[in-house]
């Protein structure tokens, strides 16, 4: 039971730190409803919507997304989480290219067991708090909440950004039913740099913050279902097959980050060595390489469009 001030400083504490220990690189936590900025950032996720800049991306709409306490009836607090997926032997493929945030163990399952054990640890020391866990799976604010528990700040470039670790980072939450202390919301850092708008090659950041997905490298190459690929994007690809990370590439904060060399984060022998030998799998090849990986979202039939795009066939 949680009784005084002092003991909910404490477990608090405790929480983010268990959080750390878990394999997370940064732990924070937020009041719910949030304070004015979250107000701020629905206003913008409206708009976005209402500008048709999500595409096919349908479940963006989702009314709950607006709304955290519609995920978890009575709750009061959100632990917000970023484990960091940033190898040292990320892939230097350059023929085919791959986003670094799917090139190891699929993270939302490995972000998932991680809350998971959390949670197992809030049932022993708060007994009485319910929880939920959320990945980027649910209808969440995702990097909205993250920002308001003191993790980071949302760039430019729309990414959630840290201090220590940049923007390598993918993100997690438990909402909780006990009123904790929440941290202080992070303010942005970005000042006036505007390298990820300057260096974007389809210029996809149509104004600061704001990505309109039809211009976006990473969406034609992960969401988009089209049989083909926009001339104007493929044009552009320069090797990215699945992803693409030029906009966080070119962050100065992302310039030196710890790396987190674990089993979880090291890139698949298939990814490190893809050739154009590649366009020869069958399905079945496709899905042995892409089983535990966050990269099965792409269908074999998109993998064999994504490369032929980038060589023009």
């Amino acid at each position: 039971m949680i009784n005084s001030l002092q003991d909910k400083k404490e477990i608090s504490r405790k929480l983010k730190e268990r959080a750390i220990n878990e394999g997370f690189a940064i732990s924070g936590i937020a009041s719910i409803p949030g304070s004015s900025r979250l107000k701020l950032r629905t206003n913008a996720l409206d708009r976005w919507l209402s500008n048709n800049h999500h595409g096919e991306m349908k479940w963006m709409e989702a009314e709950r997304r607006k709304d955290i306490s519609s995920l978890l009836q009575g709750a009061k607090s959100v632990l917000s989480v970023g484990f960091t997926y940033i190898n040292s032997n990320n892939s230097r493929n350059k023929i085919f290219k791959i986003g670094k945030f799917s090139q190891g163990e699929d993270y939302h399952k490995v972000i998932y067991k991680k809350l998971k054990n959390i949670g197992r640890w809030i049932n022993l020391e708060i007994p009485d708090c319910e929880w939920k866990i959320c990945v980027d799976t649910s209808p969440l604010l995702e990097k909205a909440w993250a920002e308001e528990s003191g993790l980071g700040w949302i760039g430019k470039n729309s990414n959630l950004i840290t201090k220590e670790n940049g923007s390598w980072l993918t993100l997690g939450f438990m909402i909780l039913t006990k009123d904790l202390i929440p941290d202080k919301p992070h303010q942005s850092l970005c000042g006036k740099c505007d390298k990820c708008i300057e260096y974007c090659p389809t210029q996809a950041i149509v104004e600061p913050f704001v990505i309109k997905s039809d211009l976006c490298i990473a969406y034609h190459t992960i969401e988009s279902r089209n049989k083909t690929i926009p001339k104007e994007i493929k044009e552009n690809l320069n090797g990215w097959i699945a992803g693409c990370d030029i906009c966080q590439d070119i962050c100065p904060w992302n310039k030196s980050v710890p790396y987190n060399n674990t089993f979880e984060t090291t890139p698949k022998e298939w990814i490190q060595n893809l050739t154009i030998e590649s366009l020869n799998w069958d399905d079945k090849t496709w899905e042995k390489n892409l089983k535990s990986t966050t990269l099965k979202r792409i269908k074999p039939w998109m993998w064999r469009r994504n490369i032929k795009a980038n060589l023009n066939i």
